[in-house]
């Protein structure tokens, strides 16, 4: 005997719900963008305006699009931390995500416990003491022409090399003249730790800068 023909209430997402109760699905068109929920979901908050929309409350005049999903002019953006925190009471973001946008969306729909989850993380992020930044520490250096390739070679300790400026022949030995130069050194180090770096001298590049006399 050939069963009865299934109805689109025994049917949820393709696939039969037996003899299960179905469920109420709502979709939603917020800011041109579709979503597609349960009923209970959208109640999770009883005085939410998205739960007076799907009870269609007389005061609410909202109009429905082509395929019958309620029309709702919001950034749908923000929408989506929205939906999951009524369907898993939790509130989950993206990165790239401003708590503040969260907030203005769940002021709108009125979802009272998100409002204050939203304004707690709001108020712990600006509280976070800020995260040590790293700085450089700069020392020029006055050379001779024959030590330059020894000081390169021999710096450690974190120092690197950064610029060698030639500043021309300011001595000589005989007949010979010898140029120097400003070597620019630079060493990375933690804000935080920024005294200490700033008295601390590294052997390597305590290159005499005496002039030796010919």
């Amino acid at each position: 005997m050939a069963s009865p023909p299934r109805t689109d209430d025994q049917i949820i997402n393709g696939e039969v719900s037996g003899h299960s109760r179905p469920r109420e699905w709502i979709r939603l068109n917020v800011g041109g963008t579709h979503f597609l929920t349960t009923r209970t979901t959208l109640c999770r908050d009883p005085s939410s305006f998205l739960c007076r929309l799907v009870q269609e409350d007389p005061e609410l005049h909202t109009d429905k699009d082509e395929t019958g999903a309620y029309l709702i002019d919001r950034d749908p953006t923000y929408f989506g931390p929205v939906l999951n925190y009524l369907r898993h009471g939790k509130l989950v973001m993206n990165k790239d995500l401003a708590e503040e946008g969260i907030l203005e969306e769940a002021e709108f729909y009125n979802i009272t416990e998100l409002i204050r989850l939203v304004k707690e993380r709001i108020s712990q992020r600006d509280n976070r003491p800020p995260k040590a930044g790293k700085k450089h520490m700069y020392r020029v250096l006055q050379c001779h022409e024959n030590e330059v390739a020894q000081l390169v070679s021999t710096m450690s300790d974190g120092w690197k090399f950064e610029q060698l400026i030639n500043i021309g022949s300011q001595y000589s030995y005989g007949s010979e003249d010898h140029t120097e130069f400003l070597c620019v050194v630079s060493r990375e180090y933690s804000s935080s730790g920024s005294h200490q770096c700033t008295n601390d001298r590294s052997d390597h590049i305590d290159i005499h800068n005496s002039k030796d006399s010919g």
